[in-house]
């Protein structure tokens, strides 16, 4: 009863921690601190949040495995709700505000940079993992649940390219990121490869 509730209390922690960034720019303009170009400033705020959330999510297994602890995957679904939260949140400002849903030059726009198509393309695959990642639908789908899920790292990959193309100069942040989310990936291809050694 004890651990449950400790545990309760933790997944709330995390839930308000992972507001922050709608707290953090929301304090920017109300401070005005938004910059010359505050449109792409608030974008780029909620894509490189959906980076961090999707490396924190690839990051629970390894965590699991490292630390021998399994309650680090009790917040996974969460993490990885929080990155289809805040890709739709970058994906909201993109349409209605940089855009204001003018649908013809969003369409010439995905047509010019490849950015934005690999951009919308994560993110429609970000949609079927959303709306299963209740208890219900793990329990239906059972074991297509994990292979449906493997989609992961298919979006991952996608993420980087949009950041990359995004990124014209300095390329220092999308790097740190391919760096995060390489270790993460090797990480639990060790695991998995471990798994199936252990089994035999």
């Amino acid at each position: 009863m004890h651990l449950q509730l400790k545990l309760a209390t933790t997944k709330k922690l995390v839930f308000v921690l992972a507001l922050w960034p709608l707290v953090s720019i929301g304090l920017q303009a109300y401070f005005d601190q938004l910059g010359a170009n505050p449109v792409e400033l608030i974008e780029r705020h909620f894509g490189k949040w959906t980076l961090i959330f999707l490396c924190l999510t690839l990051a629970m297994t390894p965590l699991r495995k490292l630390t021998h602890n399994g309650q680090w995957v009790l917040y996974r679904r969460m993490l990885g709700l929080f990155v289809f939260f805040y890709s739709t949140v970058h994906l909201l400002c993109y349409v209605g505000i940089d855009y204001q849903f003018a649908w013809q030059d969003m369409k010439d726009d995905i047509l010019k940079h490849r950015y934005v198509l690999v951009g919308f393309l994560a993110w429609l695959l970000l949609i079927p993992l959303a709306l299963t990642s209740t208890k219900k639908m793990i329990a239906r789908l059972r074991t297509k649940w994990k292979k449906l899920h493997r989609l992961v790292y298919v979006i991952a990959i996608l993420g980087l390219l949009h950041f990359f193309w995004l990124i014209k100069k300095d390329m220092t942040q999308p790097l740190i990121f391919t760096g995060v989310i390489v270790v993460l990936l090797a990480l639990r291809i060790d695991s998995s490869a471990f798994k199936a050694k252990k089994s035999t």
